[in-house]
């Protein structure tokens, strides 16, 4: 399903930095790899927000994240990472989930995530300030990552993720355990990177979240959030954007990405 016989598995590895130990236990590599990849390939929208055709094809993905060092959103991230995790052996099963960040009413299920080993819940592509490592799927369980402090609630066959942040229960996105297919995610992908309504299409973004604090840059606007509520932010000139994409963000985007306000 994840065509992972079509990965450069050493070429990605060495993009993220990352040496699996052969004597290390499945569930520490995979904590490892999900703290690497996070910290090696940044959330990023630029493709989406300047109307080029994003494919979701193993080799495309190898392409622009690995060999290109770029960045990408979810469906990019997660299905390069699928790949990644099925050809080391592990059971992938992919899964939609309601962007929340606090909202409610009728929202669509158009993010991507991972179920690993049916035990696991696996994200590397969440910029919403998501996961630092794979989270057990247990139910009222709070899990310290770094400064951060996950938790998982299950009622009605819904899991709601959700971060302890400026001393309360943040809800960040929910998901069903119902299978979804590279197929399904080709028909989401295709209502969030070209439908007006789709926040991807606007503003150019790109994200990260590292051990202390949610790294954000909205168009020209920098924003540092830590879970206990308190936010930074600092305006950019065009000139500034294009440094902090690539020395905060590790991000090379062409010059039209950069260029535009």
């Amino acid at each position: 399903m994840w065509n992972s016989d079509l990965l450069d598995l050493d070429a990605y590895l060495d993009r993220v930095g990352f040496t699996p130990d052969p004597a290390a236990d499945r569930a520490t590599t995979l904590r490892g790899l999900h703290r690497a990849h996070l910290a090696a390939i940044s959330f990023e929208n630029a493709d989406v927000r300047d109307g080029v055709p994003i494919a979701l094809d193993v080799p495309s993905l190898q392409d622009k994240l690995v060999a290109r060092r770029r960045g990408g959103y979810c469906f990019e991230q997660n299905l390069l990472f699928a790949a990644v995790l099925d050809r080391l052996g592990h059971e992938v099963t992919g899964l939609a989930g309601r962007v929340l960040l606090g909202r409610t009413g009728d929202i669509p299920r158009t993010h991507a995530v991972l179920r690993v080993d049916r035990r696991w819940l696996v994200d590397v592509g969440f910029g919403g300030g998501g996961l630092l490592e794979p989270l057990p799927l247990v139910a009222d369980e709070p899990t310290r990552q770094g400064d951060w402090t996950f938790r998982l609630d299950h009622a009605d066959g819904v899991w709601t993720l959700r971060s302890f942040q400026a001393g309360a229960w943040f809800p960040l996105y929910d998901f069903t355990e119902d299978p979804r297919t590279p197929a399904d995610y080709g028909i989401l992908h295709y209502y969030t990177s070209t439908h007006p309504a789709s926040s991807f299409v606007g503003p150019l973004l790109a994200q990260r979240t590292d051990e202390r604090a949610r790294h954000n840059l909205k168009d020209l606007e920098l924003t540092e959030t830590r879970p206990d509520g308190s936010v930074v932010k600092r305006s950019l000139t065009p000139e500034e954007r294009a440094t902090v994409l690539r020395e905060e963000f590790g991000l090379e985007l062409p010059d039209r990405a950069t260029a535009r306000a």
